[in-house]
């Protein structure tokens, strides 16, 4: 770590107000100070780097030129946008980025009226941005919608569909496309900068409107016929034809790191009377900080580092991290299974299937940010007889819920879903949480559902999927290390809806989903130290249950808690179901549920957000005493001891 850098005219900024006060030949220190502040406060907090660091000048040119907050500036996805705080009044916060009672790691509108719309999935952006600049529109106010995307963020459906919506917003939206992995454009040098310019200039447009309404006097098909010359032109010189077709006045590719490029024509397209314009800006990520560049795979999220070397700090070494068990069992298993093939949507190596492409290079795919269509190929191949493996953060198989539904479910398809980040994530807060996966697909017909307790049954559930093929069948698994449980040399295949006894006791019964076991079983070990015999099960399945063990747990305890990293709705819901179909409930069983709370919880370190979610050891204690209505004293409320 190093002091922080020295940025005299940074310190002058409290707001973009005061950036507009600056003379433009300012603005390459701004930026240049900029740049090194950033850096500075992520070496402190970690987070993500690159992508922030690709877009310091545009960031820059934006507020410069833009009025915002009238002007809605909406970042897609948001990971970019720490050095947009830093301008925006929040630099005295910068270094509390993703700690508890801190700024997000992503845009939030609690947080400043200069984050409009907060995000952290991709591809949104475009159709936000389009609804400010209609909402300006129609009440006839002043401000414009402005939408930052990459070329990442451009591989979902989304993105387009809200693009082929826009020419009703007109001149109001502005689309800027931040290409800095694809290469979908012609080399930016000063040729393409000068076309960039001139084609966004007033007189450019004012001569082309010219020209619109001239042209239409023509006989129609003439009239057609001009004006596919006038796109037909543009797009031999620039490029954008796509964007053309989908009403948007296309204008680049620019170098997005010369503020003497971006600035001229961000002016421009502010003026200009055209409709929707798009403007092809090519950054790098990591820009201006060697380390970063040389690696952006690497500094795209980092630990805290050495602003100096670069060199990031470690975690001390522990147990594997569960998606690389994962892709580690599917590459071993898939070498004697040729159907086995493993889909990711833009997340290779955070669900581990880097691991299954070394080996399998020809049976992985990453389909881009593109979840449902993820959903639907895995579908697909395995109508055709294949094992496909869709492996996809719980949060982000949420925008695929409707081909979860509708092309899996209902076809009782074999398609096998490696569920990651189930459960509180940390530092990513709310927007990353896996916090419903075991409702909205445990509910469904035909699932069958499981969640690891530990690295070991990561192992089991990952072969007992491969070899379901009698229909759709999930299981999840947090993000992280895991618990250290040793590796079985040789899979298992679970029975399903079968779970298992941890630990035997007769009076109080904790029944367990996923990786809340180790706190279940060191809640036996205070209650046991109470004299509450007590019985840890770990049930392995939230769907189908397995009722035999649950009916004899019930019966045979006087307290049974279930106890699971999931919203309402899910294991909870499903064993109180079971117990008042069978009328047990009337029977006086004291059974509780233990799950997240009914709120969307910020971002703070994994054992603080458990305690605020309730859902450690001492909680479950809590929980069993209460039930049982004693006080502290071990004693309850009708004085028996």
């Amino acid at each position: 770590m190093t002091d922080r850098p020295l940025t005299p005219l940074l310190d002058t900024v409290e707001s973009p107000a005061d950036l507009r006060h600056l003379k433009p030949e300012q603005l390459r220190q701004l930026a240049d100070e900029l740049r090194a502040e950033t850096i500075s406060a992520v070496g402190t907090t970690g987070g993500h780097l690159g992508s922030g660091l690709g877009v310091v000048e545009l960031t820059t040119a934006i507020h410069y030129v833009f009025d915002t907050p009238r002007d809605r500036l909406v970042w897609d996805v948001g990971h970019q946008c720490y050095p947009h705080k830093i301008l925006t009044g929040r630099r005295d916060r910068i270094r509390t980025l993703r700690q508890g009672g801190g700024l997000s790691g992503f845009t939030k509108r609690s947080e400043s009226d200069y984050d409009p719309f907060g995000a952290a999935h991709s591809s949104t952006s475009i159709s936000a941005a389009l609804g400010f600049a209609m909402a300006n529109k129609l009440a006839g106010t002043p401000g414009k919608g402005i939408a930052v995307i990459g070329d990442g963020s451009m591989s979902a459906g989304m993105a387009y569909e809200a693009m082929n919506n826009a020419a009703q917003a007109g001149n109001r939206l502005v689309v800027i496309l931040n290409d800095n992995d694809m290469s979908i454009a012609p080399p930016v040098g000063g040729l393409s900068a000068y076309l960039a310019k001139l084609v966004s200039s007033r007189p450019f447009l004012g001569l082309r409107d010219l020209a619109k309404r001239i042209s239409r006097k023509f006989p129609e098909p003439i009239h057609k016929g001009l004006k596919k010359t006038d796109e037909f032109a543009r797009g031999m010189a620039m490029g954008g034809t796509l964007f053309e077709e989908l009403g948007f006045y296309y204008v680049g590719p620019i170098d997005g790191h010369n503020l003497d490029h971006l600035i001229p024509v961000l002016e421009n397209v502010r003026d200009a009377a055209e409709g929707p314009c798009l403007i092809h800006v090519v950054t790098k990520k990591g820009h201006g900080y060697a380390p970063a560049e040389a690696s952006a795979d690497k500094y795209h999220g980092v630990q805290k580092f050495d602003v100096i070397t670069g060199e990031q700090v470690k975690a001390p070494p522990g147990p594997p991290a569960y998606q690389n068990v994962f892709g580690e069992t599917l590459a071993k298993i898939a070498n004697d299974d040729p159907r086995i093939v493993a889909i990711t949507a833009a997340m290779p190596s955070g669900t581990g299937v880097d691991k299954f492409a070394k080996a399998h290079p020809d049976r992985a795919f990453d389909v881009g940010i593109a979840e449902q269509h993820a959903v639907t190929f895995a579908a697909g191949l395995a109508a055709q007889g294949m094992r496909p493996f869709c492996a996809i953060y719980s949060t982000f198989l949420q925008r695929a819920y409707d081909q979860v539904v509708h092309d899996v479910a209902i076809q009782n398809l074999p398609v096998r879903f490696a569920i990651d980040r189930a459960g509180l994530v940390g530092a990513d807060g709310a927007t990353h949480a896996g916090s419903f996966d075991v409702t909205y697909l445990a509910s469904l017909p035909n699932f069958v559902v499981m969640a690891a307790a530990d690295e070991a049954e990561l192992v089991h559930m990952t072969y007992t999927a491969a070899l379901h093929d009698s229909g759709p069948i999930a299981f999840r698994y947090p993000r992280g290390g895991g618990v250290g449980i040793p590796l079985p040399e040789v899979p298992q295949r679970l029975e399903i809806g079968k779970g298992r006894i941890v630990r035997e006791g007769s009076k109080v019964a904790i029944l367990s989903l996923g990786t809340r076991l180790a706190e279940a079983l060191k809640a036996a070990d205070v209650l046991d130290a109470k004299g509450l015999s007590t019985t840890v099960a770990d049930l392995r399945f939230a769907k189908p249950l397995d009722e035999e063990l649950i009916r004899k747990l019930l019966a045979t305890h006087e307290v049974c808690v279930t106890i699971e990293e999931n919203a309402i709705g899910g294991l909870g819901a499903h064993v109180l179901t079971m117990a008042s179909d069978a009328g047990l409930i009337d029977a006086g069983l004291k059974l509780r549920t233990m799950r997240l709370p009914d709120m969307f919880q910020d971002q703070n370190s994994p054992d603080k957000q458990y305690d605020e979610a309730g859902l450690n050891a001492p909680h479950i204690v809590e929980t069993v005493l209460k039930a049982l209505r004693w006080n502290d004293a071990g004693v309850d409320e009708a004085g028996v001891a």
